[in-house]
Formats: structure tokens, sequence, C-alpha cells
């Protein structure tokens, strides 16, 4: 009877080594799931991370060019507006221009040019600008309507002879060139 009993104590420690190697190959294989695992969610969570950069990205250049096609219509519109006004703007200047010979303040000049003062401020408000123009400048087509071409003796050809109307930028964008008569 002594023989089985040692025959149970020697296969008892194999059996639980035998078990205990069974339970180190499987964690080992659990383990090497798990890097497997966490290897794939790393690059998921990557390109995930470089797909959200460039939506954002991508939105912000959406944003910025919404933004400046806003401006650029808001501007276009202003200048629309704008261009409205000038004729009233050359008509105040006109009837200035115009005043009879008295030798007592008219209060009716004077309120005429108080209109013209604050109208030119308003569109000075708005990055309105009249454009420099004066006789003797060299014609350039960007900021000047040739009405006709003459022969002047004090002017060489290609210069201003007489400003007929003012030309009138916004910012950086003529709303109207100025109206001029040319030396030949």
């Amino acid at each position: 009877m002594e023989e089985p009993k040692k025959n149970k104590e020697q296969e008892e420690p194999q059996a639980e080594k035998a078990a205990e190697a069974e339970n180190r190959s499987t964690s080992e294989n659990e383990l090497e799931a798990l890097r497997a695992e966490y290897e794939q969610l790393r690059v998921q969570s990557a390109e995930y991370l470089d797909s959200l950069q460039r939506e954002r990205a991508s939105f912000a250049n959406y944003r910025r060019r919404v933004d400046q096609e806003n401006l650029q219509i808001y501007d276009i519109a202003l200048g629309d507006l704008i261009k409205i006004f000038l004729p009233v703007v050359d008509d105040l200047e006109l009837a200035l221009k115009q005043k009879p010979q008295i030798t007592e303040v008219d209060p009716w000049y004077e309120g005429i040019a108080l209109t013209l003062q604050k109208l030119h401020k308003t569109l000075e408000s708005k990055g309105v600008q009249k454009l420099d123009v004066k006789p003797g400048d060299e014609f350039d087509p960007a900021i000047h309507e040739a009405v006709t071409h003459e022969d002047h003796p004090d002017f060489s050809g290609g210069q201003v002879v007489e400003v007929l109307q003012n030309g009138y930028k916004l910012n950086d964008r003529i709303i109207r060139p100025a109206l001029v008569r040319v030396a030949k």
C-alpha cells in the first residue's frame, strides 16, 4: 500500500508543474494577444488623431476663406452703396464752386458747406478717399478716365490738363476713376 501512496505523491508535483507550465503558456499567449491588441489600438489611435488634426486644419482654412469672402462681399456692397452717394457729393461741390459773389456770410452757402463736410467725414470713416489728381499728373488708366485728348501749350503729351470729376477709392479699390482731360 505504500507504493501507490508514493506514486500519488510523485504524480502530484508533476501534475502541478504541468498545470503551472500550461498556465504560464496560457498567460504568455494572453500577454502576446494583449500586446498585439494594444499595438493595433495604438496605431488606430494615431490614425484618428492624425485625421482629427487634418480636419481641424481643413476647418480652420475653410473658416478663414469664408471670413475673407464675407469681407470681400461687404467691401463690394459698401462700394456699390457709396457710388450712389458720389453724384450727391459732386453736386454739392459744384454748388459751392458756383457761389455768387456775396460780401456777407450766406447761411445757405454755409449750410451746403457743412453738409458737404459731414458727407466727406462719413465717407472717410468708411474708408473712402478722394483720389489725389491734379493738372500736370501723368495719365494713369488705373485711376483716370480720359474724356478728351487735346493739344495744350502748357502740358506735354499724356499729362492731365483738367480734372472734370473727382475719383474715389474704397480702401485700396478704385470705386470711381477721376474724369480728366488729357494733353496729346
